[in-house]
């Protein structure tokens, strides 16, 4: 099953940006914490990231073209881009929105986020292992598992 990561602006810089709200570890470890969990529940895990608003609705797209199941961190485009809300609007599959931290304890203009309302789910402020989470749930909803391999 072909499940799309897909992350939004300044998610490239984990590692370096605020790591007092979004933590150490780098885009690359965040990459490589996705495919191994992907792995692990037999899912063909596609990991991406983009601060070009087009280039994410292309990738969307594209998954909705595929049926395909996709994990959204849509990042700051959350909060005002309906052009992004609309494309994900058009997904047949699954969508799973991940923050990292917990928008709702953050500056207010953060508390609202235009995607949740199209999203499968939503999972904020459990760090990097909400992807993990998220692989799971899709994992879990898609009837496979590591013992399907």
């Amino acid at each position: 099953m072909k499940v799309y990561v897909l992350n939004g602006p300044n998610l490239g810089r984990l590692g370096t940006r605020q790591t007092d709200i979004y933590g150490t570890i780098s885009y690359a470890g965040l990459v490589d914490l996705c495919r191994a969990a992907g792995k692990e529940l037999n899912l063909d895990v596609e990991v991406r990231q983009t601060d070009a608003e087009h280039e994410m609705i292309a990738w969307l797209h594209q998954a909705a073209d595929e049926q395909a199941t996709v994990v959204l961190n849509p990042g700051a485009w959350s909060h005002y881009s309906y052009a992004l809300r609309d494309a994900c609007a058009l997904l047949r599959a699954p969508l799973v929105e991940v923050h990292i931290s917990n928008i709702h304890t953050r500056e207010e203009f953060r508390h609202h986020s235009v995607v949740s309302a199209v999203a499968t789910g939503v999972i904020a402020g459990l760090g990097v292992d909400g992807y993990r989470l998220a692989l799971l749930h899709v994992a879990a909803r898609s009837g496979r598992s590591a013992d399907d391999r």
